[in-house]
């Protein structure tokens, strides 16, 4: 349970941290390969995600969260985020992430693991 509060902890700090970076304060992800921006602050929303979205620790400078679906996707509830916390193993050398494929391909790999954490879900639409 401990280091469930603790990803979500660190994952909210990611994501609101990101959110003040810039001017005006829109916080990014990648989807697919892009970077899509978001247009308000995430609010809290416990176990209420239905959107797939991977917030990576440990990973290289520059990583981004990964989302699943955007806008026009069939499943986009938008931005119900439902958060699955990527953590790279100790003994694998990080790369870039850029797509939920790609995130996957990484687990399937052995070189992540990705844990569910529905205490840290939350609302935040995106704009592609």
């Amino acid at each position: 349970m401990k280091t469930i509060t603790l990803i979500a902890g660190a994952l909210f700090a990611l994501i609101t941290a990101q959110s003040l970076q810039a001017e005006p304060p829109f916080g990014q992800l990648y989807y697919d390969g892009a970077v899509v921006r978001t247009v308000v602050p995430p609010a809290a929303a416990p176990k209420q995600g239905r959107d797939p979205i991977y917030p990576i620790m440990g990973g290289v400078e520059g990583q981004l969260p990964v989302a699943a679906v955007a806008p026009g996707d069939k499943g986009y509830h938008g931005g119900k985020w439902a958060v699955n916390v990527v953590m790279w193993q100790a003994e694998a050398v990080p790369y870039l992430l850029t797509s939920e494929q790609m995130v996957l391909d990484a687990e399937a790999s052995g070189l992540v693991t990705i844990t569910r954490v529905r205490d840290a879900d939350f609302k935040c639409p995106i704009q592609p």
